[in-house]
Parts: C-alpha cells; structure tokens; sequence
C-alpha cells in the first residue's frame, strides 16, 4: 500500500500555488511630529490671544492703563491658553479614547492655529480613517467628547467667573460683547448676584476660555452631517437625522438674523454638506434601535446643547446698547 500523497503537493503539471499575505493593517499609526507642531503653533497662537484679553481684564475694558511687558503679557496669556488646550485636548481625547476601546482606526488629535481669529483657535479634530460598524459605537464615539469636554468646562467655568468682576459698561461704542449660554448666566448669578443696570462682568481670560468651551460644546452637538450632534443623531433617528440636518441648517441661517456671527458657523457646516453630503454614512444595523441607557444619554446631550447655546454668541457693544 502505497503512502497517501502530502496535501500541500501539488499535482504533476499544475501551476504553482499563490499564497497572499492577509495581515492586518497597522492601526493608530501617526506622525505624532506634525500634531506636537499644531499644538505648539496653537499654543503660541491661543498664548498671544490670551496677553491681549488679559490686558483688556486688568485694564477694565480700556478705562485705565494697563501696560506690561511682553515676558508679563505671555505669563498671564497661559490663563487663557492652557485651559483652552484643556479643554479642547480633553475633548478630541473623549472621541480618540472611544476609537481605541472599539479598536477604529483613528489619529490622535490636531490642533488648529487661527492667529487672526480672536480665539486663536478653530478648535481641534481627529480623524477616524475607517468606517464605524455599529450604531451603538457611533453613538459612543460621538457623545464621548463633549461630556469629556463638558466635565471639564464646569470647574473651568466656576474659577474662571470667580477671578472676574463687574465693571460699568463703557460709555463709547465699540468693543465686542459675548452671548451668555443659559450656564454662564446661572453661574454668574450664583457667585456674583443681579447684574446692576449699565453694568456687565469682566471676564478673567480664564472664563473667556470657559465661554469658548461652552460655544464649542453647542456647536459640536448641532444635530448636522459629520458634527458629534450629527453622529448622535443619526445613531437616534437612523436616515431621519437627513431632515434633522437640514432644518438645522436652516435654523443657523435664521440665526442670522440676529448675530452675524451665525452666517460663519452656516458656512462651515454648508461647506461640511457640500463636502460630505447631508446624509449620514449608514452602519450595518442602520434600522435597529439603540438601548435605552443610549436614548438616556442622548437626551443628557441635548441638554447640554441647551445650557451651552447662545443666540447670539458674538456682537459690538454699539449693536448691543442701541
């Protein structure tokens, strides 16, 4: 009896076998160089923006002088910067550290330098380089960076309102005036009282900073496209979350009508659309529903967009006391 041929011969006259490599592609591979350079440049950039507010908070919004020199400008920028790197660190982190314990492909964060813009910042992103499966990801992988956001806004807020104090508003027009997010207002009431008429408070640029990360926040939850609202909404309302979008879009735009300010957000979230579409990318269990500990947390997020949101998040003082 003849031995049995070994499987992995091949027959007389049969071509060569091939044999493909199958192995995974690395995940989480950056260059880490280029997000440590944005986040320095921001840090230069928010460091500046920082001097200049805190030279207007000593300076009681241009009554008295307030000269210091440059070494003393940038010391005293940090309360501006370092907590608005917090912030939005913490932030893109909330998302990066989802992406990890879902094991999706995502970058660790970039910052983004805006030397003329009077934050200093457009904020920071990462960037998720493969599709998200499940709705129940999605979900967590959205929502995971405002409350990571929001959680350190609060105490932000609290410090950054107690360094403050209230001023007269200036008798000349100019200047510019921040909207008040409904938690600003309550906290501002809690520590220092009603505001007298002609009177306003004197943010310490530490709550300028809080104030951003609140606007942030809000702008980050609208239920639009590939913002983290978008992402919540969608893994809540499936391929309703189109239309969600759209009159999201069209409330921005109406907005407008009230602040200028709004027409720049309506432009990024429009160029967002054009580049992306209105639709959001489905997941493989687009028509299932989420579990109601989800649906619980969604509600969380929409109230955080409520206490967060300013109709009018930026003005001139000459607009305001007309």
């Amino acid at each position: 009896m003849n031995d049995p041929e070994p499987l992995d011969q091949a027959a007389p006259g049969a071509p060569p076998e091939l044999h493909f490599d199958w192995s995974p592609r690395p995940k989480f591979q950056d260059r880490r160089w280029l997000n440590a350079l944005l986040l320095l440049l921001t840090f230069v950039t928010t460091t500046f923006w920082g001097g200049v507010y805190y030279e207007g908070f000593v300076s009681d919004l241009g009554r008295q002088s307030a000269l210091a020199s440059v070494a003393s400008l940038f010391a005293h920028g940090l309360w501006y910067s370092l907590t608005i790197l917090t912030f939005l660190g913490c932030h893109e982190f909330g998302h990066y550290l989802a992406c990890r314990y879902y094991n999706v492909d995502a970058s660790l964060p970039f910052f983004i330098p805006m030397p003329f813009l009077l934050t200093g910042t457009m904020g920071a992103v990462i960037r998720i380089r493969e599709p998200i499966p499940t709705k129940r990801m999605l979900f967590d992988i959205g929502i995971a960076g405002p409350i990571a956001g929001f959680v350190v806004a609060i105490p932000v807020l609290i410090a950054g309102l107690a360094m403050s104090h209230v001023v007269q508003l200036p008798q000349e027009p100019g200047g510019l005036w921040l909207g008040e997010p409904l938690l600003l207002k309550a906290m501002s009431f809690l520590i220092w009282g009603p505001m007298p008429e002609g009177y306003t408070l004197n943010l310490h640029p530490m709550g300028f900073a809080a104030w951003f990360g609140l606007l942030a926040t809000s702008f980050n939850l609208l239920p639009v496209g590939q913002l983290d609202g978008g992402h919540i909404a969608y893994a809540v309302f499936g391929r309703r979350s189109s239309a969600i979008t759209l009159a999201t879009l069209g409330l921005t735009l109406a907005l407008g009508l009230l602040s200028t300010s709004w027409l720049f957000w309506t432009f990024v979230m429009t160029m967002m659309l054009w580049r992306f579409g209105r639709h959001h990318p489905p997941t493989f269990d687009e028509h299932d529903s989420l579990d109601i500990s989800r649906k619980r947390l969604a509600v969380f997020a929409l109230l955080m967009l409520i206490v967060c949101f300013t109709p009018v998040p930026v003005e001139t003082l000459d607009v305001i006391t007309r």
